[in-house]
């Protein structure tokens, strides 16, 4: 598995290089009433090495923790009050948890449910943000609390690299479980959803949503959830990012569910080293842990260099007593003259239930780069 390993780390880290172009930036459009129009997007190409045991699958990907997108802002304000717009889509190229052992998919599949944001926000200067139509609800991003700066190569969503490939078994044949059936992050959603965001209190903010799948056809999911979140970055020598969240879930022929997940994160300023750590539960089934340690420098003058290490432990995602556990490794290059980051991760996952099948261990390697514009 070394040897392997050694081959295919450095196949993706020449990929990383190749993927680093040159970028430009979007222009900022305003008005004499203090109206602005500004877009923006990036592409994240991703090199993807998977290893079930038996055999590589190597693919050229859209790094779905990050996906290719475009959008813009339209900004408008009146008084000390402020009316916004944002749209935003993905492309809909290949990501790297849409294939598996047997397709390859598209490259290219664009519908309707890769519209991110069409949401109508208005900012208030007293009473918090009032938001309406499809975007995030509370709880979206509410596991994602992380000062590592390895987010592209390694998060809390630890199946986006490889999700849609499924373990090997012991006798090295296929199985029906894959990597995205176990292992769950239970973060919030995107939804056609009102939503009230709370004035910021003390570092403190409330949020709190409804919302209903408006982007697939014949799904009649309802969820509602309350979140709250507090950010400081001057706590002494430390930066905290925290947040905790609730959503319950609705939907016809499914049993209803209940899902409660947090996260915190905190960075020492002076050294660059940070500790993040999540959790989650479903009332129905599932249960996990994360954590991740980080260290970020100034170490080359093209931008700064991220370096991370971290471990998920999960249970009871599939079926009663299993257990799911994965661990990785990444590193992260930002390049500010070209608005690149560079990244190389590595995985591996590692899944046992209560039944006499064995599941042998699998790996996936993602190199890309993230350009903005």
């Amino acid at each position: 598995m070394s040897t392997k390993f050694k081959a295919r780390a450095g196949a993706a880290s020449l990929a990383a290089a190749a993927l680093a172009a040159p970028a430009f930036a979007g222009p900022t459009y305003t008005n004499d009433t203090g109206g602005s129009f500004s877009w923006y997007g990036h592409f994240n190409p991703s090199f993807q090495s998977f290893d079930d045991g038996v055999e590589d699958y190597n693919r050229l990907v859209d790094n779905s923790g990050s996906s290719s997108r475009i959008g813009f802002w339209l900004n408008q304000e009146f008084g000390e009050n402020t009316l916004r717009f944002r749209f935003e889509t993905s492309f809909g190229f290949r990501s790297s948890d849409g294939v598996d052992q047997n397709s390859t998919g598209d490259n290219v599949s664009w519908d309707r449910t890769n519209i991110r944001h069409v949401d109508l926000q208005f900012d208030t200067a007293n009473y918090g943000r009032f938001s309406a139509g499809q975007g995030s609800m509370a709880t979206d991003g509410i596991t994602g609390a992380d000062f590592s700066g390895t987010g592209l190569g390694a998060s809390v969503a630890v199946a986006d690299p490889a999700g849609g490939y499924t373990f090997r078994t012991g006798a090295g044949t296929p199985s029906t479980v894959s990597i995205g059936d176990v292992f769950n992050d239970f973060d919030g959603s995107r939804l056609g959803r009102v939503r009230y965001d709370s004035p910021e209190l003390a570092g403190f903010t409330l949020s709190t949503s409804y919302g209903t799948d408006i982007l697939k056809d014949d799904d009649d999911r309802e969820t509602y959830d309350v979140a709250v979140r507090y950010s400081n970055d001057q706590v002494g020598a430390f930066a905290i990012d925290a947040g905790i969240g609730a959503a319950w879930s609705e939907k016809t022929g499914e049993e209803d569910r209940r899902d409660i997940s947090g996260s915190f994160g905190v960075l020492h300023k002076d050294t660059g080293l940070s500790l993040n750590v999540a959790a989650g539960e479903r009332d129905i089934a599932g249960s996990y842990a994360y954590a991740k340690l980080g260290y970020e420098a100034n170490l080359i003058s093209a931008g700064s260099t991220a370096f991370s290490v971290d471990y998920y432990d999960g249970s009871d995602m599939e079926t009663a007593g299993d257990s799911a556990e994965s661990w990785g490794v990444a590193a992260v290059q930002k390049i500010d003259a070209y608005n690149v980051e560079a990244y190389l991760g590595y995985r591996n996952y590692s899944y046992a239930d209560n039944t006499t099948t064995t599941y042998q261990d699998a790996d996936v390697i993602l190199a890309g780069a993230r350009w903005k514009f």
